[in-house]
Order: structure tokens, then sequence, then C-alpha cells
């Protein structure tokens, strides 16, 4: 379509709008209790599509979809040292972040539990396999 990333981002946009815009409708015609003729539905539908959308209404959608859309926040700080690690920090097994020094387990205290874990996985790598027993002749 020769969109640049702005205006293809405002394309996709007004049709996700557009979308659920629609479902909203349907949800609401499909919960009246009788349902309506199909040129009702139809007059609906097409004047949905021109329908200009005031831009207090989009906002707020908008707003919850990127909040979704967003991975929770990493700490950019050491556990062990509070030494600021920013993009290179390492996330143990236990939930925490450390720094290159602290990152091996030995050295920072790790509580998680390596032997159970690895168990865990060949156990379920693994499976237990029974033959059938043959009847004896």
């Amino acid at each position: 379509m020769n969109l640049c990333s702005n205006c293809y981002g405002d394309l996709c946009l007004k049709q996700q709008q557009q979308a659920s815009m629609k479902s909203t409708v349907e949800s609401s015609l499909s919960a009246a209790s009788h349902p309506p003729p199909s040129s009702v539905t139809e007059s609906i539908s097409s004047s949905s599509s021109t329908t200009i959308v005031p831009t207090e209404l989009q906002i707020p959608a908008t707003t919850t979809e990127e909040k979704q859309q967003q991975p929770p926040q990493r700490p950019n700080r050491c556990t062990a040292c509070r030494k600021r690690v920013g993009l290179t920090g390492f996330m143990c097994r236990c939930g925490t972040t450390f720094c290159g020094t602290h990152r091996y387990p030995e050295v920072h205290g790790c509580t998680f539990d390596f032997k159970s874990a690895g168990r865990e996985e060949i156990a379920k790598a693994n499976p237990l396999v029974i033959a059938a027993k043959l009847n004896k002749i």
C-alpha cells in the first residue's frame, strides 16, 4: 500500500477500532430479546463504517491495549551489590537480577533447587514405558 510506518500504524488502529465497534454493535443487537430485520442490521453496519468516533472514546481503548502489551519492567540493579546493570543484567532462576560478578549461583547464594528441577525435566523428557504383558502358551 506504499505507506510509511506512521501512516500504516494509523491505518491499523482505525481498522481495529472499526472491528471493535462492529463487535460491540453486534453484541448489543444480540442482547436484544428479538432479532432485528436484516435491513436494519445492514444499515447499522454500513453507517458504523462511515461514522467518525470522537477522539475521547479512542484514547482509553488504545492506552489499555498499550499497557497490556508492555512487558513488566526488570529491576536495573544487582540484588547482591546494588550496582546498576542496565541491559546487561542476568536473570537468575531464583527470580532476581545480578551483575556479571554475581551472576553465578555459587556466588550469590541462590535459593533455587537445581537438582530437583533437573530431575523433573528428565522425568518429563523420558516418560515411563510399560509394555503389555504377553499371555503364556
